[in-house]
């Protein structure tokens, strides 16, 4: 696969499965799109019975509490993203169409493997595009408390380094550092599953969080050790499944990134609000496409390319 070639699906893939958070079933279907129609959501089975298209992008966004939101309640939204996003940015893939029937992405094992096994039953094609990337060209960075996140000027690639440090010591504090390809991303991020305490489940239930939870697509969390019977997959698989949230995060800047990230202790607010400071100041950044030639792309040019002027009013 060509890497300065856009990219997208050989064939459609189904997925179905239930939402981690609201506990019903959905099903999912990844279209191959055309170049330059990047990644969107087509969602069915709304009681109005009308669709609705949603560009998956950082401007979209419209929730971020233990999950990340695209679009809205009223009109249309789809919440728990980010594991999908982070399947199609770790493997490279550009243009996809995903028609999803409910209001919440299936959370499957709980990881980003099953999406990545599906698309790599399918196989990736080109479209015989250029790709295009976005440079971070000036460092920025936001902060919470001792939490923070940044983004920073690289020579080349896009490298993650993410931290975690919990006061529970069966997570304790970790660190994972890479750079991102899909040969790495298939071997040390896809198969990290996402995690919770038991101590604060009867708290989500009451909050309408997490009735779709259990030892098969979450790791339990207990004051002494992991709950689930088979124990974890990589010694260091929580922080793992951060970088994997990262990445599909930071995958809603619309296209890919080169450039170095940074976070402690972050989560999806701040991989996401990274995105908004850098977006902030057309300064910041360029718009470079392959092999290497930069292209200058106004904001307006930029917007109009991801379709963001026809979504954002609807948010």
């Amino acid at each position: 696969m060509r890497t300065n070639q856009q990219t997208t699906l050989k064939a459609p893939a189904t997925l179905s499965g239930i939402g981690v958070h609201s506990g019903n079933p959905v099903e999912i279907t990844l279209h191959p799109a055309p170049a330059n129609h990047g990644i969107a959501f087509l969602r069915t089975g709304m009681s109005t019975g009308n669709d609705r298209l949603i560009k998956a992008h950082h401007a979209c966004v419209s929730a971020t509490e233990l999950c990340t939101v695209i679009g809205d309640v009223e009109s249309g939204a789809v919440a728990t993203i980010e594991h999908l996003m982070s399947a199609l940015y770790g493997l490279g893939i550009d243009n996809v169409l995903v028609e999803i029937d409910g209001p919440e992405m299936p959370i499957l094992d709980g990881s980003a493997l099953p999406y990545v096994q599906a698309i790599d039953a399918v196989g990736i094609a080109n479209c015989g595009a250029a790709r295009r990337w976005i440079k971070v060209l000036r460092s920025v960075r936001i902060e919470v408390g001792r939490a923070f996140a940044e983004l920073r000027p690289i020579d080349r690639g896009f490298r993650l380094d993410v931290e975690i440090d919990f006061e529970n010591p069966v997570i304790g504090r970790s660190r994972k550092a890479m750079d991102l390809t899909p040969a790495a991303y298939r071997r040390e991020i896809a198969g990290a599953r996402t995690f919770g305490m038991m101590r604060d489940v009867e708290r989500y239930w009451k909050a309408g969080f997490a009735l779709g939870a259990s030892l098969e697509n979450t790791v339990a969390v207990g004051e002494t050790a992991v709950v689930n019977p088979e124990g974890l997959r990589y010694a260091d698989e929580f922080v793992r499944h951060k970088f994997l949230d990262a990445v599909g995060d930071l995958a809603l800047a619309g296209l890919p990134l080169q450039g170095g990230y940074r976070s402690y202790c972050g989560g999806h607010r701040m991989n996401v609000g990274v995105l908004t400071a850098l977006f902030s100041d057309r300064a910041n950044y360029a718009i470079v496409e392959a092999p290497g030639t930069r292209r200058e792309t106004s904001l307006t040019e930029f917007g109009a390319s991801l379709g963001i002027a026809a979504f954002v009013g609807d948010l």
